[in-house]
């Protein structure tokens, strides 16, 4: 039986993620892209030891009204929306709302693009390695938001890297990238931060914080805005 672990924060998950995405073959060039705010530690760690630059993938979840945790469906740059297949069938009323949901949930995707990528142009994914990292996947939704705007954005090939993930998230997001890397797939996953000892809850600007010290090159790339009270 494969012994599962805790990880003690995101840093240290993404320390171990980097260790097996190291012993990959990986194409060249590389571009490492967190999903806010959770994967941005993690994903700082792999681009760090990959020796990449890093940036967001911005991805938002739809969640259930009155149960916001849990995943309806999730949506990401480039009009990227993805639908939990259940709705239909077994929900119906909010099947009529999910257009509302999704519209409240692209506006705060517009604007994170703004705080975390301020005064920088668009992705720039064609003929990349794109690695898509989170810090856990529960239905995979947001993820695989994830994985289509990559595609549609011309990457090379998709990596979708996660410290954990329930057994349904990654077969979904193995269905559609071109490989994956999670280091545990336990049986029973409630919620991601049960696999953590520290899971506190970020803000944009630890997201920010993260992203300048990625950036602080000689070749330096404008720091995002921190959000105004």
């Amino acid at each position: 039986m494969v012994s599962l672990r805790v990880f003690t924060d995101r840093s240290a998950a993404g320390i171990l993620l980097a260790r097996d995405l190291q012993r990959r073959l990986l194409q060249v060039p590389l571009l490492v892209l967190g999903l806010p705010r959770g994967g941005v530690p993690v994903a700082y760690e792999v681009a760090r030891a990959l020796n990449a630059p890093l940036d967001v993938m911005l991805v938002r979840k739809i969640g259930m009204p009155g149960q916001p945790e849990l995943a309806v469906g999730a949506i990401a740059s480039g009009n990227i929306v993805v639908r939990e297949p259940r709705i239909e069938q077994e929900m119906p009323e909010l099947a009529k709302t999910f257009g509302r949901l999704a519209e409240d949930q692209r506006r705060e995707l517009e604007r994170r693009e703004r705080v975390y990528r301020a005064g920088l142009p668009p992705l720039e994914l064609k003929g990349k390695t794109v690695i898509l990292v989170d810090d856990g996947l529960a239905t995979g939704s947001t993820m695989l938001a994830a994985v289509r705007a990559a595609r549609a954005g011309g990457a090379g090939a998709i990596v979708v890297a996660a410290p954990v993930a329930s057994s349904q998230a990654a077969q979904l997001v193995r269905a559609e990238a071109d490989s994956t890397v999670i280091l545990q797939t336990p049986a029973m996953l409630f919620a991601i931060g049960e696999w953590y000892q520290n899971f506190e809850q970020l803000e944009d600007s630890e997201v920010c914080r993260l992203l300048e010290l990625a950036r602080s090159t000689p070749a330096a790339l404008p720091a995002c805005e921190t959000r105004r009270k």
